[in-house]
């Protein structure tokens, strides 16, 4: 007799639906308060479309592995048609599951005649006799584990959010002391100029005096020179004019 895998892929397709019923629990919760298109909304969507993807790759191998055993013969398998039946079902009902959360993350309306998604208890109480888990969970123990993990759930989104900001913060922080350096800087350098500029200052000075003086120098030198000339003319004028009266008395 072979192995069936069936029971083995079909364990990991109820904790897959276990973990999509709670985020989709959690996504409907955020649509209710978050406004569209919020970073937190955004989050929870995404988180829902991973897991559904997920479980759609595995419940593509539980089809499968009925398939096997329609096709190989149920007595192969150790099982009779019933059973295949319920399997077959089993999928049906897990995709149409599956197709309902989907509508719900995208916006869009069930199809006509579809139901809104069950749990996955839901589903595993529908499962072929000999394939349900052998403990039964009541609904005050689900609404109770579904609570803990909307409640875990929101811690992590917390400490995610508080992460965020304080990023944030650093981010902010290491940019005021950029800019804190930058303007120390910018400080330095105009102390710099306004020395420069001081210093410039006492030279335009003492070349202003070092100019007067020697316009100062400048105008006596004309001025001695002015007198020394008239004081020259006068004195030829004088021989000149002595020289003509000789000359006068002479002829």
């Amino acid at each position: 007799m072979s192995t069936d895998p069936y029971h083995a892929v079909q364990h990991e397709i109820q904790s897959s639906l276990r973990t999509a019923s709670t985020l989709r629990s959690s996504f409907l919760r955020i649509r209710s308060m978050a406004r569209e298109g919020s970073e937190e909304l955004g989050w929870a969507r995404n988180e829902l479309k991973v897991t559904l993807a997920a479980l759609e790759t595995d419940l593509e191998d539980l089809e499968d592995s009925v398939k096997m055993v329609e096709d190989t013969g149920p007595r192969f398998f150790g099982l009779d048609d019933a059973e295949v039946s319920e399997r077959r079902k089993y999928v049906g009902r897990v995709r149409r599951e599956i197709e309902g959360m989907r509508a719900e993350v995208d916006g869009r309306n069930l199809p006509s005649g579809g139901k809104s998604p069950s749990t996955p208890l839901q589903s595993q109480s529908s499962l072929p006799s000999g394939s349900r888990s052998p403990l039964r969970t009541t609904p005050s123990s689900q609404s109770g584990e579904v609570d803990d993990d909307q409640a875990k759930w929101a811690h992590e989104e917390q400490q995610l959010l508080m992460q965020e900001q304080d990023r944030t913060m650093d981010s902010i922080s290491g940019t005021l002391n950029t800019l804190a350096q930058q303007a120390g800087l910018i400080g330095h350098e105009i102390s710099e100029h306004v020395e420069m500029l001081g210093d410039l200052e006492a030279n335009v000075d003492q070349t202003g005096s070092k100019l007067s003086n020697s316009m100062r120098r400048m105008k006596k030198f004309v001025r001695d020179t002015e007198e020394t000339k008239s004081g020259w003319c006068i004195t030829i004028l004088v021989a000149v004019l002595i020289a003509l009266l000789l000359a006068v008395i002479l002829v």
